[in-house]
């Protein structure tokens, strides 16, 4: 068994002007940085110019070097309109392989159903291309009145009960990180076609 951390990539997704997602992933980052097991990389999708056309582009190829080198992933998405973000489907379907055999953990965030609703897609999503999703979810509902810009969740009924969801959420990524990154090392999954 390796005993190197994780490689998290903590992916936040929305990309709009004047979004939220900034403190959300700020309040996941911290977390999983007090997390012995993992060594993490925040990907910023509003940091990325992902063009329509994939090919060829100095951001896709290394935004697939990013997730290629990682061993798992928790993506901080929120939820327009019943769904995730565009700029989340650009970044997934920008790269194919490097999603394989890893598992993928869900921060949502949004209004009355928290991100549910988007999570319930992007688990359709990432299950046809061989990555495992994790059953426990962080959900913020209306998160502009829970948390602050910098991350910090005031009410303290509000981070004590998201922060065990956390906890359960980082316990089943390592898990799961832990268990395909050495499945992975012994026997290279089968491209994704």
């Amino acid at each position: 068994m390796t005993t190197r951390p994780l490689r998290l990539a903590l992916i936040v997704a929305s990309t709009r002007q004047g979004r939220f997602g900034e403190a959300v992933g700020r309040w996941a980052a911290c977390l999983a940085r007090d997390r012995p097991e993992y060594a993490i990389d925040v990907i910023d999708l509003a940091d990325l110019a992902l063009p329509a056309d994939l090919s060829g582009s100095a951001d896709v190829r290394d935004f697939a070097e990013r997730i290629g080198a990682a061993d798992a992933f928790l993506i901080v998405t929120c939820e327009y309109n019943h769904g995730y973000p565009a700029s989340l489907k650009l970044a997934v379907d920008s790269v194919r392989e490097e999603w394989a055999a890893k598992p993928v953990g869900f921060v949502c965030y949004g209004g009355v159903a928290g991100g549910l609703r988007a999570v319930e897609q992007l688990r359709q999503i990432f299950a046809e291309l061989h990555a495992v999703t994790m059953r426990d979810t962080v959900s913020f509902h209306f998160p502009h009145t829970r948390i602050a810009p910098d991350g910090r969740v005031d009410d303290p009924a509000i981070a004590e009960s998201a922060e065990t969801a956390a906890r359960t959420l980082f316990d089943r990524l390592a898990w799961w990180g832990t268990a395909l990154r050495d499945a992975r090392s012994a026997l290279p999954y089968a491209p994704v076609t």
